[in-house]
């Protein structure tokens, strides 16, 4: 089990994040996780790549993570530490729009099925091969291309929301 801590730590890590558990809750269900890979681990039958495993359990409790209700009700507001960042180099402008930008991304991916952000976000902002994917999610490249196209579909389908309800993102 500490081998397998050890070794898949971070592909756990980036794993949660990419399925959008927040930077609040990271430690916290990245706990979770190695609760459920230490009692499950004997029924890992090596018929897939160990990643391939992990890579489901993440998907499941994320899944349960998102399914509680004091999730739901959760209104997450700015960080108050994070208004006093160490400059950049950038301007204010710059760094706010960057912020707001990243807030809306957030807000976006937050909409999409689990699925289709996990395989959006590897591809399209972690700029992965889809070989790569494929791999981690233990499916052929076929259907990482076929998730994909339905993800950008979903993607742009809530950004059109966004925009027809305010006229932008923010």
């Amino acid at each position: 089990m500490l081998a397998v801590h050890e070794a898949q730590a971070d592909f756990v890590w980036r794993s949660l994040q990419r399925l959008g558990i927040r930077p609040a809750d990271l430690e916290d269900v990245f706990q979770e996780v190695f609760v459920v890979v230490h009692k499950r681990l004997h029924t890992f039958d090596g018929s897939s790549a160990l990643t391939t495993w992990l890579f489901g359990v993440c998907l499941r409790v994320a899944a349960a993570h998102r399914r509680r209700a004091w999730f739901r009700r959760e209104v997450p507001t700015d960080n108050v530490a994070a208004t006093f960042e160490a400059p950049t180099g950038e301007s204010p402008d710059a760094a706010l729009e960057a912020r707001r930008a990243r807030a809306a991304l957030d807000r976006v991916l937050d909409e999409m099925d689990l699925d289709k952000r996990a395989v959006f976000v590897m591809f399209e902002l972690d700029e992965l091969p889809s070989e790569e994917i494929a791999a981690i999610l233990g499916v052929p490249v076929g259907t990482v291309w076929s998730r994909l196209s339905a993800a950008r579909k979903q993607f742009q389908k809530i950004v059109a929301r966004h925009k027809a309800r305010g006229g932008s993102l923010e």
